[in-house]
């Protein structure tokens, strides 16, 4: 089969199965509130985990990992190293945060983010995972271990892999996850970000 036609067909599956908000059902199957009405009012792990509880929380982070890591492992089985491979993570992280089932809005992408990372490239996407987790426990704030995971990214990605497709791929993707966190940069500019209890309850 025509390899753009299969890639067409992965990224077109990637971007719905990346639109799924695991923060929503996860609230649901645990009987507490909505994280899109309370909080910052976003699907994510970290407002799920603030205003729906730990279990909610790290069955959002499982989900939205999840998918992404899934459908970048199969795409890189499949498609091998095509570039198609890469196209395929960014729809799934496309998905996430504009969802067709919730009128294209959604979560930041961070969890996503790196479960596609990781499955594209498990020992680029293993280091993200341990910046964000060292920089989460230094600094306590879910957005700065976000920003300072894909912040490396690029540069990690280039030394590594020094692949051109790659090194667009990262950048392309810390992009959207810096876009989505504008607001969040603001307020750690301002000192006014809050700050995530789940390492310290």
């Amino acid at each position: 089969m025509n390899v753009d036609l299969v890639g067409t067909i992965f990224a077109a599956v990637g971007y719905v199965l990346g639109s799924i908000p695991f923060g929503i059902l996860a609230s649901r199957l645990c009987g507490v509130q909505d994280p899109r009405h309370a909080g910052s009012k976003n699907i994510g792990f970290t407002n799920v985990l603030r205003v729906s509880g730990k279990k909610a929380g790290i069955l959002a982070l499982i989900g939205d990992f999840g998918k992404g890591w899934l459908v970048a492992w199969m795409a890189r089985k499949i498609l091998l190293h095509d570039p198609w491979v890469l196209i395929v993570s960014l729809s799934v992280v496309a998905g996430h945060i504009s969802s067709v089932f919730l009128r294209f809005r959604g979560g930041k992408g961070v969890a996503t983010g790196l479960g596609c990372v990781l499955g594209v490239n498990p020992i680029i996407g293993g280091i993200l995972i341990c910046v964000w987790f060292v920089a989460l426990g230094i600094w306590r704030y879910s957005s700065g271990g976000a920003l300072a995971a894909f912040g490396v990214f690029p540069v990690i990605g280039g030394i590594m892999v020094q692949r051109l497709d790659f090194v667009v791929f990262s950048i392309f993707l810390t992009g959207m996850i810096y876009y989505r966190h504008k607001e969040n940069l603001v307020r750690l500019a301002n000192g006014t970000e809050n700050r995530i209890r789940f390492l310290s309850s």
